[in-house]
């Protein structure tokens, strides 16, 4: 168990990441709440009265990291079981489902993810047959990195009623769709429950040793059930670890959503898919293949869904990935602020997960609408540049168009950042590093916008503006950093990348130039209560 909140802790000698104080190098926490910030000196007249001093030599506290979109139970999963990840080659990819499928006990359904035809030398995925030689005949789940397709062996495909007449079934390659959704189903109902926790507290565990004090949980009936957001739910309220927010992601589930304790009726309520699945709904047909993507709503249906989530004052939200999607979703906005009052919507910051194709019309209606942007750097670090799978999806002009930061903070979107996890890996300090270093350069952010987004962004996404930052009166979530020396990156190379001169009166934070190591987690502090302790 954590420690008891009622403790005043003092901490001094390091360097603190607070708007009250930019040259402030302790801060007092009294049980859940931060006190007071300042100087060494100042703190002396607390050292009599504190109950424990932490001596910080140097570290940087900041606030605890939000990460606004994960699906803990993959997550965990892929941390302890088969994460395909990095694989270099489908050779090496199929090796690898041998060795796991040989470590585990026969019977039962076997789950693994990661894959990405896109880098290895052989161009595609295995055939069936393949996958079945290497899984030794077991039943096995093989989600492809973005989550939106997979590959089952026969076994498991024997195991889904109906899976041959659903749309996105395929007898020899991966699958999309309903029958993607099918399979998926069938896999996590072979979970056991103290598999399901034991998968949530992995989960939980490395996100506090990164520095993470709270996670939204993006649930719903296409990509886990009830029961995974409610043993979630109530893992995270043991308070051994990150506060867990949770989504509840289905059409007209405003009174499930309620009932299960979660915060909004949105994350994953898909409007498509994704690119590197070709699911993702376009205008234009995919440069590599001929068809726009796959529409799982429409405007209208939109419209209904943020109607009626106004009308119970409760967020809505939306996965949409292509322009097509994208452009649904505004559409459906602005109907239903026709219906139900353009103030009354924006009020309530309904979300748009992932929102990567944005042009600047889009951009103003996000503004305009009052949408959160709730996105993932980290996609671009992994999929943009000349040689990535968006410009294989797309081609080069389309693909220097996605996912464009510096015009959304422009424009007044508010920008929450997160993983998708296990789409991209639990990496606050990288994701902060992959929009400020963004691919294409005009889209890049500075550090402290993007560190931002990161923590205070992932608050005011559910409505918690006085969260996530470290000033008197503020919830103590907060963690301290091994990291060298501070500065202050702009985007801009036509202006200094960084400045450490003090009369600037911006607090730094750590050099996250590429090449360079990363800030360490020595602490994480969530209410008061230390979750991870290196």
């Amino acid at each position: 168990m954590t420690e008891r909140t009622s403790r005043t802790v003092l901490l001094r000698g390091g360097a603190v990441y607070s708007p009250a104080d930019p040259f402030a190098t302790a801060m007092l926490v009294e049980g859940g709440h931060i006190a007071w910030v300042g100087s060494d000196g100042a703190a002396e007249a607390y050292t009599g009265t504190a109950d424990e001093i932490v001596e910080l030599d140097g570290a940087l506290v900041t606030p605890a990291f939000v990460d606004a979109h994960v699906h803990a139970t993959a997550t965990g999963l892929a941390l302890t079981g088969l994460d395909l990840t990095g694989s270099p080659s489908l050779a090496a990819a199929l090796a690898a489902v041998t060795a796991f499928v040989e470590g585990e006990e026969p019977g039962g359904v076997l789950i693994g993810h990661g894959w990405d035809e896109t880098g290895w030398p052989e161009g595609r995925p295995p055939t069936l047959a393949e996958l079945d030689e290497a899984a030794r005949g077991a039943a096995l789940y093989l989600s492809r990195t973005d989550v939106h397709s997979a590959l089952a062996t026969t076994a498991l495909r024997t195991l889904t009623e109906g899976l041959a007449g659903r749309p996105g079934h395929d007898a020899e390659g991966p699958l999309t769709k309903d029958a993607h959704h099918a399979v998926r189903r069938t896999a996590l109902a072979h979970l056991t429950p103290e598999q399901r926790r034991q998968a949530q507290r992995a989960t939980l565990t490395r996100a506090a040793e990164l520095g993470i004090g709270a996670l939204h949980e993006c649930a719903g009936p296409e990509i886990s059930s009830e029961a995974d957001l409610t043993a979630l739910l109530a893992l995270a309220a043991e308070g051994d670890g990150p506060e867990v927010f949770g989504y509840w992601g289905e059409l007209g589930g405003i009174e499930t959503a309620r009932r299960l304790g979660a915060v909004g009726a949105g994350g994953d309520l898909f409007v498509d898919g994704a690119l590197g699945s070709r699911t993702a709904c376009l205008h234009a047909p995919y440069t590599d293949a001929e068809h726009t993507g796959t529409a799982y709503l429409t405007a209208e249906q939109v419209a209904d869904h943020v109607a009626d989530c106004t009308g119970a004052g409760l967020q809505a939200g939306f996965h949409a990935i292509g322009d097509a999607a994208v452009a649904a979703v505004i559409e459906g906005v602005r109907a239903a602020g026709e219906r139900v009052g353009a103030d009354r919507v924006r009020a309530l910051r309904h979300r748009v997960e992932h929102a990567e194709a944005l042009d600047d019309k889009a951009i103003a209606a996000f503004a305009e609408l009052g949408l959160t942007a709730s996105v993932q750097p980290a996609f671009d670090a992994a999929w943009g540049g000349p040689e990535g799978m968006y410009v294989q999806r797309l081609g080069a002009e389309r693909a220097a168009g996605l996912n464009p930061y510096a015009a959304l903070l422009r424009a007044g979107v508010p920008l929450a950042f997160g993983s998708d996890a296990p789409v991209t890996p639990l990496d606050p300090w990288g994701t902060v590093r992959a929009a400020a270093f963004h691919r294409t350069l005009e889209h890049r952010i500075s550090v402290r916008a993007a560190f931002t987004a990161h923590t205070r962004g992932g608050w005011r996404a559910i409505g918690r503006d006085q969260d996530g930052v470290l000033v008197p009166g503020a919830v103590a979530n907060y963690a301290i950093w091994a990291a060298d020396e501070l500065v202050v990156q702009a985007p801009d190379s036509r202006v200094a990348g960084w400045s450490t001169d003090p009369r600037s009166g911006t607090p730094g934070l750590p050099d996250l130039t590429p090449g360079r190591e990363l800030p360490v987690c020595l602490r994480t502090v969530v209410r008061g209560r230390t979750v991870h302790q290196r």
